[in-house]
């Protein structure tokens, strides 16, 4: 058993997993319950840092660990969502011990940061000054398929550049995570 390809995102030449694609990985794997417990709720104490332990339990085994979420760690838009954000996190670390995923799930990672680091990778000298004007690949355009259709959203992929792409996937996922 291997993930799906649909659940993985490339963003600035970096592959991610989705919690949906580690959660249908392990269903496949006889998953029988997830269990949440907020451990540290957000407080002005704590710097709003909500910390979550997940477990993850199938007929191999118990799998847990713990995620976080405050307002340096997660965007804007997720803040007011911060012990959702730490539980999903959480999760995500669980069902990747479990799953024996390594690659780093898309919720666990901050795009404001990923924002950043595509801006400074631009400016750097190891990519050519054309790279993002580049058509998107094949793996932003399913990508971007997939999260408009899930979103029910119109999207016109003829315009689309590399850099677009990754712009227009990140703003995607965030929508996604606000509707669920």
């Amino acid at each position: 058993m291997s993930i799906n390809e649909k659940f993985i995102i490339n963003l600035q030449g970096k592959s991610f997993v989705t919690y949906e694609g580690l959660l249908d990985l392990a269903h496949q794997k006889n998953l029988k319950s997830i269990h949440v417990e907020l451990v540290q709720p957000p407080t002005k104490e704590n710097n709003m840092t909500a910390i979550c332990k997940a477990t993850v339990v199938t007929d191999k085994g118990t799998f847990i660990d713990y995620g976080d979420a405050s307002p340096v760690s997660v965007n804007s838009k997720i803040q007011p969502h911060i012990i959702r954000m730490a539980s999903t996190r959480a999760k995500a670390r669980a069902l990747r011990d479990l799953t024996n995923v390594g690659m780093t799930a898309i919720e666990e990672i901050n795009l404001d940061s990923e924002d950043e680091a595509l801006s400074t990778f631009e400016a750097s000298t190891f990519a050519p000054n054309d790279f993002f004007s580049e058509p998107p690949t094949k793996r932003q355009l399913d990508t971007i398929i997939k999260l408009s259709g899930d979103l029910k959203k119109d999207i016109d992929l003829s315009t689309l550049d590399k850099r677009s792409a990754g712009v227009l996937i990140s703003s995607l996922l965030e929508e996604k995570h606000k509707r669920h």
